[in-house]
């Protein structure tokens, strides 16, 4: 998740090196900041470029001067240019869901510690949550045991999550509006949907040759619209995939707010039920530790909903989930694929393609198996893997397993 700092660079009078330079203005605007917040000057030094999304400038730094009991390092998350003036805010997303979550009681955290920001600057300070793996790297090794405890944990997690934020959703709008985001935050999964119902059918048929039967969209429009008002509602970080997932000693830690919302938590959950469904390519785990990482969400969010304890009502909630999620992610494949989704990143930032074709054929197989579905909801779903197979050329591939359960 983050890079060792190289030595033996070029380094300046002023005791910065060519790549400190550019973070400059950053660790400066920190030091303003935490300065006016406690009163008393803070110096920073030694910044560590830790990646980003594009949109903003990730770094750790060293707190040079404290005369405070602020932690030895910091991480800041600056984001660059102007506020868009018609979609959400990803600084006012990230500022607010952190404001929330650090209001909570401590025992309750899930995610870095909020401590400073600056809305003029665009920036926000963090808990530096340090080296730590994250659930693709236990994913991705050779430690079964380490591996299904990360996932319990990150199962846990969500759960308390979910629990703790619960009827907090008027709360989380007033800090998007005082930070200049819209409001409400409309869930980023619902509102592409509406999109998604528009264009999908017709990138079905010119790609993978697939009609929808009206009925289809009928049956999926009153979905979308039953996530829309859902009544288990609470936060969600929106990209919960396990490398925005960090494993600490303390519990796992959710990273990156950019998309922070309220929503229907089976928008979430759905990903214990079909692993990491919502996210981009994924592996496929052992279907007794996606029954495990399920009892263990519901162990924490049964306190707030108890009926979620009942079969009868939360195994039907979620597979509505996996087929929201099922036609969500085969919408911006195929645009990508078409080249027809400007706004989605290119193929190469998300991974191996065949790994991601792979795992939405999955999902779809999934669905064209579910017997709970309407029979004409399973044959579109048979006749989507189909195309989706012949399409990319899978011929009989299946879905690999992690590393750490092969």
């Amino acid at each position: 998740m983050s890079l060792e700092i190289a030595v033996g660079r070029p380094t300046a009078v002023d005791g910065t090196t060519e790549e400190t330079t550019g973070m400059t203005p950053t660790v400066a605007a920190a030091e303003s900041a935490l300065s006016r917040r406690f009163g008393a000057p803070v110096r920073l030094g030694d910044p560590e470029d830790l990646g980003g999304s594009g949109r903003a400038v990730v770094i750790r730094v060293r707190v040079v001067e404290n005369p405070f009991s602020l932690p030895r390092s910091l991480v800041i998350k600056h984001y660059q240019g102007p506020a868009p003036e018609a979609a959400a805010d990803p600084f006012a997303h990230e500022a607010a869901s952190c404001q929330l979550l650090t209001a909570l009681p401590s025992e309750t955290w899930v995610g870095p510690e909020l401590v400073g920001q600056d809305a003029s600057e665009r920036l926000v300070i963090l808990e530096d949550l340090g080296r730590a793996p994250t659930l693709t790297d236990r994913l991705e090794g050779s430690d079964t045991r380490a591996a299904e405890t990360a996932l319990l944990a990150w199962a846990r997690g969500l759960g308390r999550l979910h629990a703790s934020t619960a009827g907090r959703e008027a709360d989380f709008d007033t800090l998007v509006r005082r930070l200049g985001g819209l409001e409400p935050a409309r869930p980023a999964a619902v509102e592409d949907s509406e999109r998604m119902l528009a264009e999908l059918p017709t990138l079905l048929a010119e790609t993978v040759g697939v009609d929808t039967p009206d009925a289809v969209l009928a049956e999926l429009g009153e979905e979308v619209r039953l996530f829309a008002r859902g009544r288990y509602r609470a936060f969600s970080p929106s990209e919960i995939c396990p490398d925005n997932s960090v494993v600490t000693s303390s519990g796992v830690r959710f990273l990156d707010f950019e998309g922070g919302c309220m929503r229907d938590i089976a928008l979430d959950a759905v990903n214990l039920s079909v692993p990491f469904a919502s996210c981009w390519c994924g592996s496929a785990i052992p279907a007794r530790m996606s029954q495990a990482m399920l009892a263990a969400w519901r162990s924490e969010v049964s306190a707030v909903w108890p009926e979620l304890d009942d079969d009868a009502v939360l195994m039907p909630w979620l597979l509505r989930a996996q087929l929201l999620w099922a036609w969500l992610t085969t919408w911006k494949l195929l645009g990508i694929a078409n080249e027809r989704s400007a706004d989605v990143p290119a193929a190469n930032d998300h991974g191996d393609p065949i790994l991601r074709y792979l795992t939405l054929l999955t999902q779809w197989e999934r669905l064209a198996g579910d017997e709970r579905l309407s029979p004409t909801m399973r044959e579109h779903a048979e006749q989507v893997a189909e195309g989706i197979r012949a399409h990319f050329g899978l011929k009989t591939q299946q879905l690999p397993t992690y590393p750490a359960f092969r």
